[in-house]
């Protein structure tokens, strides 16, 4: 926009200004459809325009807008944390609330870090994340995370983490296995607090599951030795994936999982840790202070936002229809697949969180981002991304892929026109 004064994040690409929004269509100021076929970033999960959510908003705010909670705190905070509580694992009991998921999981290492502290072992500092995993943008976060792009620019700032090798870097699914297991082994186990994982991949490997076998594996490891599990939930938790969690999938059990996103729909910027009960008594039996927050924890208008959504989830049986629309979609994007073979080279992911897998021959015409720019040519928007994946001689290769993740709410006829719409952004990117 002409003589704007927003501080965009990329100066050199034209935004469409978006005017309204509807189901899953969002319609820009020049009269554009666009079929939201990403959710955003895989956020807003009910679709546009639910006026149950606004409506819940807008009456918070005329209520009570504001309230520190460091200070008070509302009927909605409680109802919300009630909720997410009620489709947790069992043993989680405790909800805390953030604004954004990069605070979600600073919070979960701070929260691990006096956990540890309650039990007299101060030598755990430690935080173990994996290469291309996705935690956030905060600089703790980013430390921890395995996004190589992000991190360059920062990495002189970023604090000492360690990390395990990505579920992609070998044919050998254990591997992160054998490297936790080494890693305990040359730091001690006495000084790692906490190993934080996507238990589903998002962003940076395209919808990418893990052997169920190996998760449960780094689960046992991490039990054995003291450390807490975090399970970052952020893009995957409240259905995204046919489950209210995606933990729920392997059956690991985790010691917090930290959430955002999906929880208020995208309506209003929540996110937060779900507390398992023995990391609440420890707080609880050493004084009962959880040395941290922020001004924005369990903003009332965010808290209620989430609230409605969640009675939503319920009462429209969504997990339902991610089943169906899910089986729907997987099935269109395989015949995708089979009719472009030169460019999908892999369909994978879980409910409505999918992706394909790009041929490595596109990267040099533009990659995920080139196919996307195609695909919003014909109003559909789509998540692009790309991991890189060494050989066993080290040569790398960048692998692009596309997240297909459509809101939870999305209809037969949807799905169907996000397949055509796809179907000519292929035919066009691949002539």
């Amino acid at each position: 926009m002409s003589g704007s004064a927003v501080f965009h994040r990329d100066f050199g690409a034209d935004y469409p200004l978006i005017v309204s929004a509807q189901g899953s269509y969002l319609y820009a100021e020049d009269g554009t459809e666009y079929l939201d076929g990403s959710s955003g970033a895989v956020a807003a999960n009910l679709g546009h325009g639910v006026t149950e959510i606004a409506d819940a908003m807008r009456e918070q705010a005329l209520r009570v807008g504001f309230a520190h909670t460091l200070r008070f705190e509302t009927a909605a905070l409680h109802d919300a944390a009630a909720r997410i509580q009620s489709l947790a694992p069992e043993g989680f009991t405790r909800v805390f609330f953030a604004s954004g998921g990069s605070e979600a999981n600073e919070s979960a290492f701070k929260l691990a870090r006096q956990y540890h502290l309650s039990r007299g072992e101060s030598s755990r500092h430690l935080v173990v994340g994996m290469w291309d995993n996705y935690h956030g943008n905060t600089l703790g976060a980013l430390a921890v995370g395995g996004d190589a792009s992000r991190r360059q620019h920062y990495a002189p700032m970023l604090p000492r983490t360690l990390r395990l090798p990505s579920w992609r870097d070998s044919a050998d699914a254990m591997a992160p296995v054998a490297a936790l297991e080494k890693l305990v082994r040359s730091e001690g186990a006495e000084n790692i607090s906490a190993l934080i994982l996507e238990p589903l991949v998002g962003s940076q490997l395209g919808a990418f599951e893990p052997e169920h076998e190996a998760l449960r594996k780094i689960a046992k490891i991490c039990r054995t030795h003291g450390i807490v599990l975090i399970a970052d939930e952020v893009m995957t938790g409240f259905g995204r994936c046919g489950t209210n969690f995606a933990v729920e999938r392997s059956g690991i059990v985790p010691d917090l999982i930290t959430f955002g996103k999906g929880v208020t729909g995208g309506y209003a910027p929540l996110s937060g840790v779900i507390v398992s009960d023995p990391i609440v008594q420890a707080v609880r039996d050493s004084g009962g202070v959880f040395h941290h927050g922020y001004t924005y924890s369990g903003h009332p208008v965010a808290v209620a936002a989430a609230a409605a959504a969640l009675r939503f989830y319920a009462e429209r049986d969504v997990l339902e229809n991610v089943a169906l629309r899910g089986a729907e979609l997987r099935s269109g994007l395989e015949s995708l697949a089979a009719r472009y073979p030169s460019a999908i080279t892999d369909v994978r992911g879980a409910g409505l969180l999918l992706a394909l897998e790009l041929s490595p021959a596109l990267t040099a015409r533009g990659g995920a981002n080139a196919l996307n720019r195609a695909a919003m040519a014909r109003g559909l928007v789509l998540y692009p991304g790309a991991s890189t994946r060494a050989d066993s001689r080290g040569n790398a290769t960048v692998v692009p892929h596309l997240l297909v993740a459509p809101p939870l709410t999305a209809t037969p006829a949807e799905i169907a026109e996000l397949l055509s719409r796809l179907d000519g952004a292929l035919r066009a990117h691949t002539d």
